[in-house]
Order: C-alpha cells, then structure tokens, then sequence
C-alpha cells in the first residue's frame, strides 16, 4: 500500500507539473499568472458579483479575454481598503459588468492569465451535485459499483450487522459484549467511524435543504441506486443516515449512543481492508439530544412523502419523543473518553465530540419538538428575547440551527411562537448584517476572513456555514445583498483565497488532490473521490504537519498526512451542499428565481 500511495503521489504530481507547463507556454511565463490570480475557477452567473483578486503591488489595467485571445471587457485593478492577513496589499478586479455567456480569462500585464473560468446559468449546478453525491461515497455497509461510483467503485466496507455493546454501554437489556445491528449510515471524515454528535448537525444541515426549498431537491439527479424511486436523490441520501441513527437508540429507554467505533482508527485502508471489531459506545446527553432534535425536523420532512416512505414520519416521531424523554431525566451525562477508558476495556480512543455544555443541544432539540409537536411546553424552554447571541453553528454550539427552524416555520407556529418571531427575525438580520458590514470587509472580498479566528479547524466549514447563515436572512427579505454576500464565500471556496487551492476535490483548475481521507489515499487512483470539501486553513499545526506558511489564510497544505487543514467530513460538507444548491435553487434558475418573503 506504501507503493501505492508513493506511484499515486508521484503520478498525480507529473499531472499538474504538465498542465502547469502547458498554461505557461500558451500564456505566462514560469511562476507567474494563474496562481497570481485568485477567482472562482469554475465561473460566475450572469448577473451576479464578479470580482477576482490579483497579488500584485500596483494599480493597472486588467482585460477578459475570450479563449481565442478576444478582448470582451477591460478594467482597473483597485487596491483593496484592508491588506491580506500577511500585511500585503492585494488588488481587486471588478468585472460584475461582464454578462455575455462564455468562457474567459483574466489578463493582468506582468502578471499572465488566470484559470479559464466561464460565465452562464446553473454554474454551480456541478458543485451542488457533487457536494451531496460526495455523502454516497461516503457510506457504510454497502458496496459502491462502477455503475454509481465510476472508477471509485469499492466493495462493502463495515456491514455493522453484528456490533458489540460497550461495557460503557451496558444495560440490563443489552449486556456488555452482546450483538445489536447497526448498518448503514455515513463514514464520518477521513475515519471509517459513525458519530451521532456529528451526524446531529451534518443531517440538520441537510435536511434544511428539503425544509427550505422542497420543490428544487426533486430537480438535483445523483445518479444513486434510489435514483430510480419516487423519492427525491437528496433524500435518498439522507435516508441512509437516518436509518442508522434509528438503529443507535436503545428501544428499552430512548437513550442513543454515542457512537459506532473501531476500539482505535483503521490504518489507511479500504473500507473492506478494515476487519477489527466494532462498538457502540456509551449513552450520551448530547448524542441523544442531537437525536432527537434530528427525528423532529425528519418527521416534518417525511409527511411530504406519506406515499413512498409509509410510516416513516410517525416513526421519527415516536423515537424524538422517546429520546427527549430520556434526556429529560438524564441531563447530564457528558462523554468523557478519559473518564470511560479510565472504568471500561476496551479503551476507544476514536474522535471524541465531547460536549461539555449541553444548554444549546437542548435548546434545540426544544426547538424542533415545538415546531413538529405543536405544543408550548416546549417553547418555553426555548431562549428567546432580547437577550440571546447568535452565532455560526457547529458541532458543539447547535442553538443556532433551532433559531434557523424556528424562523423557517414561522407560519405555522402557534400563537406563542408566532409572537416571539418578530424580535428573533430582527436578531437574525443584525447578525446577517455583522457578516456583511463594509468596514470590515477583508481583502479579498469575502465575507470569510473579516477575522483570523476564522481560521481555525475546519475554516471551510465557517465559510459554509456563514453563507447559510446569509441565505436565511435571504429568505426573510429577499434583499439581493444577503445572497451576493452567501456567493462571495462560495467563491472562496472555490479559489478567491489565500491558497489558491478550490477546497472541493474534483473541481476547478487548482482542486485539492490528497485529502486525509482514507479511500482516497488507499484505492490506488490518482484523483480523489471528487466533491469533499477539504477542512482548509488552519495555523494550528495539531497534527505536526510544516505548513508552507503559518499566516491564518495561507495556513494549508494539499498533503493527506495533514488531517488539521486537509482532512473531510460531514458536518463540513453538509453546509456546502446547502449553500450551492440554494444558489442554485433561489438566485439562478428561473423557475425558483423570485420566492416569496417567509
């Protein structure tokens, strides 16, 4: 496997080297140009922002040119009000005004060209796709075919049919060392594991792509094994997870575990390559609040489809009320890894989502049982009012993703809930409003980066994550300005950053190629599995890995070694998904052009 991965490395190295040398003879001296230019490598709308950043130290002229060297549009480089996070001035490039359909380059003298980028409708369309497909390569217990998986075909990996209990996770039911199954579900990262904290979130995320926009996921094909059902693909997806999670509640109490765990990390191996024994793990507050929160929202998503998925609905139902009952009377039961390996063998020293503070898994999970029940006691337990401090969510602060449902179905809350709507939707727009202020727009234009503590692990999630964040004060106003700051991050993600990497593998012209994740590394193909987001810039250095610079945005590596900048998973990925399919759904194609104010 060693060899492998070496002939991988060197192979995938001579590839770029070769299409480098090709762009510079055509087009720009050696160690000039393209890298020089940072913009979204796979293009822009039509009448949408577009705005490139060029490392240069002067203001000058710059062109777009058609491939054939025509010029369609000339403007001027203007240096950016901020410096980069190094302390050097940038320079940007407007070029919003440019409209005609086509593809294009951006010449700076001095400078050379950038990437070929194109400009017409439905550009993201393949960033939406592969974001979402990327959680089928993802899965556990089944193999992915030729016909699905294209040459990343694999066979089965983890049936998880026969999985031990824990001694954490004994019960008089369930002793220690007996068997339960728990197929399915999403590898979590770059690790063949399956955490339910994690999938708290990941599957939140998604499953507000349905709540939001239910008529567009029917338009997004994935090509799955489901693909030829009367359920949308997304859905599909989504049903995998979902039917794991099902799988990790105890039916005796309501309690749900906290994981599904190898006792230590696979090597890098395939997914079949991967034979040693298989836990689930201790009982947890916040697994089983991110689980119930989970089943509530699922439940509102499935009376959609009573037809094609009978009953699935009222189970969801059943098993969110089951769990917030059990966390009612458990509400304090925080997994501490230490703690259990110190009383408990096998020691699991797997990644730990060890939450310490479960005030917002409760608020939430509060939340979605308001929404889906239809009953005030609930609310009450809610935070609401004047007081409250909004912030970008995350596996470990998911409050947030409860204020996000509670404003998405403000219509059909009750009277109470309906009341307090008012204050949390001005909340809401301020703190959209935080995310978009001039003053303190970085330098390359984006809403990510106005601070370095942005880039911490998993800064492309913070990205993300702030872009659905925009999206939603989108939905509440119809204000063009929330949806054009939502696009700016996207186009960060996809090259206007400090790296001039696209953090999604298998898209742009510079795309990630050695993600620290296992079936990449392992299956022998040069390209990674395609439409991973790559945790991206992050100074931390946890993992011991040199980084090329140690500046918050430039902090990143392409190595698969490097897990703290490089690594993929869920939760990061879920929001990406959001963020292109919703421009894809609201901003650029007509049908779904105009909606209406929530």
């Amino acid at each position: 496997m060693v060899t492998a991965n070496i002939i991988k490395r060197l192979i995938s190295g001579l590839g770029l080297l070769a299409a480098a040398s090709s762009m510079s003879c055509a087009q720009t001296p050696p160690g000039a140009g393209a890298d020089s230019i940072r913009l979204n490598q796979m293009g822009f709308y039509p009448h949408a922002s577009k705005v490139a950043i060029v490392l240069t130290n002067k203001a000058q002229q710059f062109t777009i040119e058609t491939a054939d060297h025509k010029k369609v549009f000339t403007g001027q480089l203007r240096p950016s009000a901020k410096p980069d996070l190094s302390g050097k001035a940038v320079y940007v490039a407007n070029f919003t005004a440019l409209q005609q359909p086509g593809k294009y380059v951006l010449q700076v003298p001095g400078i050379g060209y950038s990437y070929t980028f194109e400009v017409r409708n439905c550009i993201h369309q393949p960033v939406a796709t592969a974001s979402i497909k990327a959680f089928y390569y993802q899965r556990a217990s089944i193999a992915l075919p030729e016909k699905y998986a294209g040459q990343w075909h694999r066979p089965a990996g983890h049936p998880d049919n026969q999985v031990l209990v824990h001694p954490s996770a004994a019960s008089a039911t369930r002793p220690a060392g007996t068997f339960i199954s728990s197929s399915r579900g999403w590898y979590d990262a770059g690790d063949y594991n399956k955490y339910i904290v994690n999938s708290g979130i990941s599957m939140a995320t998604l499953l507000s792509v349905c709540e939001d926009f239910p008529d567009y996921i029917s338009t997004v094909k994935l090509n799955i094994p489901e693909s030829s059902n009367k359920v949308p693909d997304m859905l599909d997806e989504i049903l995998w997870n979902l039917r794991w999670m099902l799988t990790m509640q105890d039916p005796a109490d309501g309690g749900v575990y906290h994981k599904l765990t190898n006792a230590r990390f696979d090597g890098m191996v395939m997914p079949d390559d991967a034979k040693e024994p298989r836990y689930v793990v201790q009982k947890s507050t916040a697994a089983t609040l991110d689980f119930t929160a989970v089943m509530a929202q699922a439940s509102r998503v499935m009376k959609r489809y009573k037809r094609e998925l009978p009953g699935l609905g009222d189970s969801c139902r059943k098993a969110a009320l089951k769990a917030w009952q059990w966390a009612q009377a458990n509400p304090k039961v925080i997994y501490d890894q230490t703690a259990m390996n110190a009383a408990f063998k096998p020691e699991v020293v797997t990644g730990t989502y060890g939450d310490q503070q479960v005030a917002d898994e409760f608020d939430w999970a509060a939340a979605e049982m308001y929404i889906t029940m239809q009953d005030d006691r609930y609310l009450n337990k809610v935070p609401l009012g004047d007081k409250i401090k909004l912030s970008i969510p995350n596996w470990g602060q998911v409050r947030m993703l409860g204020y996000y449902s509670l404003l998405r179905n403000r219509n059909r809350l009750t009277l109470a809930g309906k009341a307090a709507m008012s204050t949390l939707t001005k909340q809401m727009l301020a703190f959209a409003d935080s995310l978009t202020n001039p003053a303190t727009l970085p330098a390359y234009q984006t809403v990510m980066g106005r601070s370095a503590r942005n880039y911490g692990w998993g800064s492309s999630s913070e990205a993300a994550n702030q872009g659905v964040a925009l999206v939603q004060a989108y939905l509440f106003t119809n204000k063009p300005q929330y949806l054009n700051a939502a696009l700016s991050n996207l186009d960060y993600l996809l090259g206007r950053n400090g790296t001039g990497y696209c953090f999604i593998t298998g898209l742009g012209s510079k795309p990630v190629m050695h993600p620290h994740h296992r079936p990449s590394v392992a299956d022998g193909i040069v390209p990674p599995v395609p439409g991973l987001l790559s945790g991206g810039p992050n100074p931390g250095r946890q993992d011991g890995i040199a980084l090329p610079s140690l500046v918050p945005n430039q902090a990143f590596v392409d190595d698969d070694r490097a897990y703290a900048v490089n690594e993929i998973a869920i939760n990061w990925n879920a929001p990406l998904v959001y963020l292109a399919n919703a421009m894809e759904a609201l901003q650029y194609r007509s049908k779904y052009a105009v909606p209406k104010k929530r």
